[in-house]
């Protein structure tokens, strides 16, 4: 009895695992536990970020603008880089076996299209274009004076929270 139960267990984290591996949450959660202070390397990471996208001009609306009325290469040579950067470290992962700075292992996994892949991005990109801001650089936005984007950024918050709670009744 008290095997069956575990089989069944171990039965439902597989297919729990399995759905996971298809859905958009991370399949490569960390299992160790860090104190508090060990974030801050990532807030000094993001800082510099911002800084790099303010520099770069990555979170200026009228260059967004000038990319959505194709007047501009600035930010497709922007988006390409990274692109190439991102096809290239994800190959040199898969090639050389790298983990993470701990030691874990990177599992990459297949993801099934879908079409709400397609009404996502048109609300990202409908969102992105009347706003001018994508969600990465808003935080930069409002650091470099911009506190209009406040309102930017609650808007993507209470959409976020919308898909949460719509999450079951959506395609996916």
């Amino acid at each position: 009895m008290v095997r069956e139960n575990n089989t069944r267990k171990l039965k439902a984290q597989d297919t729990d695992f399995e759905v996971r591996a298809q859905d958009t949450v991370c399949v490569n959660e960390s299992g160790l536990e860090h104190k508090w202070y060990h974030n801050i390397k990532y807030l000094i990471v993001g800082i510099l970020f911002g800084i790099v996208f303010v520099k770069a001009e990555v979170i200026s609306w009228f260059r967004i603008q000038e990319m959505f009325r194709l007047q501009s290469f600035h930010m497709y040579g922007i988006i390409g880089s990274a692109m190439a950067v991102g096809i290239l470290s994800v190959w040199l992962i898969k090639k050389l076996n790298i983990k993470t700075m701990y030691g874990e292992p990177i599992a990459f996994t297949s993801k099934k299209f879908n079409k709400g892949q397609i009404y996502g991005g048109l609300i990202f990109g409908l969102g992105w274009g009347l706003t001018g801001a994508c969600p990465g650089p808003l935080f930069a936005q409002i650091g470099m004076g911009a506190t209009v984007v406040i309102a930017v950024l609650l808007s993507a918050v209470a959409g976020t929270w919308v898909y949460g709670k719509l999450r079951e009744k959506l395609p996916h």
